[in-house]
């Protein structure tokens, strides 16, 4: 997390070896990005989202494994594979601008995952979804991770922030805050001097608390009514 101009994303195009680092270094899966002949395996590794790129559902998603040299049949059946995996199995010779913004959404996810990567890259990858399909791609994120994935997410919603194992904030390039999320999304006065907002339930539990109500600081609605509802059945 962090403002815009932080260097959130500088930070993912680090990992994948878009970019390489000025000074020190950045290694994935004990590969040094700034070594040209790892360049290959490393992006092989670290899958990025990015928006649809071709008319076609199927050859959206044949666009990263084609380009790391995947040849059909293998890259027939990665297609279909993916699609299955984002809930859109048999969709590949739909239009992709006949998609909803969640749809298209998934269909990037899925081009992603049929590189096969270890790794996979979320730049404000919700950004452009309402409501639901933020949970829907929360619901995709947490599957992949189940399934043994390193999933790095980059967004400005905190709720998104907020079920994850660790959050980073950067200010200016730098990391200002490291934690779980508890640690980290609690800390009020750091994240509103970096121009962040906090979420829902840590503003609610700070209103609770300066009116003299005794209950925790959280970061999710749900535990924050949960605490509610056990105080007021004890009165």
């Amino acid at each position: 997390m962090g403002a815009n101009g932080s260097g959130k994303s500088t930070f993912s195009k680090l990992i994948n070896a878009l970019l390489v680092p000025d000074t020190g270094t950045v290694t994935v899966n004990n590969l040094k990005t700034n070594n040209p002949d790892n360049t290959f395996a490393i992006r092989s590794t670290a899958g990025a989202v990015f928006q649809n790129v071709a008319s076609l559902v199927e050859n959206d998603v044949a666009f990263g494994p084609e380009n790391l040299g995947i040849e059909n049949p293998e890259l027939r059946q990665r297609v279909e594979e993916s699609l299955a995996k984002v809930g859109l199995a048999g969709s590949g010779k739909r239009e992709t601008t006949a998609l909803s913004g969640g749809q298209k959404q998934r269909v990037a996810i899925a081009g992603v995952l049929a590189m096969h990567p270890s790794i996979l890259i979320f730049d404000e990858a919700s950004a452009m979804l309402d409501p639901r399909g933020r949970r829907g791609l929360m619901r995709v994120c947490k599957e992949l991770h189940e399934q043994g994935m390193t999933v790095i997410m980059i967004t400005h919603f905190m709720e998104e922030a907020a079920e994850a194992d660790r959050v980073i904030v950067l200010n200016d390039g730098h990391c200002v805050l490291d934690g779980t999320p508890d640690e980290v999304l609690t800390q009020d006065h750091v994240l509103r001097d970096l121009n962040l907002d906090v979420p829902f339930a840590t503003h609610m539990s700070r209103l609770l608390q300066d009116r003299g109500i005794n209950v925790g600081t959280h970061i999710e609605t749900a535990t924050l009514k949960e605490e509610l509802c056990r105080s007021l059945s004890n009165r």
